[in-house]
């Protein structure tokens, strides 16, 4: 990982492989770390990584470490709308769409920490840096 990165911003895989402690994860987080880096989760990414088997008390940790980007309806027009560029739609791409709405609106440089380079590559564009999992 080369370049100083101003804040990162979790989907849910990377919040996921975080609070199961992902030992790839753990390492890039001393980096991030080391270099100051703010680390941020759209308010969407607690609902999807929150299920049955979730390990709460390491899930609330790590929240109580991040900075929660709410969900406001302008953000959900503002990310409406990057779905709408991106010539994506539906549930499959809609909590996408908040979190590279979130990241489109941080301190730069911005990286998003995700499964999915892809699809946040169409949403956020060369903005947003995209470190894969």
């Amino acid at each position: 990982m080369s370049g100083h990165i101003e804040t990162v911003v979790l989907d849910s895989e990377g919040l996921s492989a975080w609070v199961a402690q992902d030992r790839k994860v753990l390492a890039m987080f001393q980096v991030f770390h080391d270099m100051g880096a703010d680390l941020v989760v759209s308010a969407n990414t607690i609902v999807e990584v929150s299920h049955a088997r979730v390990n709460l008390p390491r899930l609330q940790w790590a929240l109580s470490r991040v900075k929660v980007e709410p969900v406001t309806e302008a953000a959900a027009r503002a990310a409406a709308q990057l779905l709408k560029s991106a010539g994506l739609h539906g549930h499959k791409y809609a909590i996408d769409a908040t979190v590279a709405e979130a990241a489109l609106h941080q301190p730069g440089p911005v990286a998003i920490l995700t499964s999915d380079v892809d699809d946040m590559t169409r949403l956020c564009g060369s903005e947003v840096r995209m470190i894969g999992l």
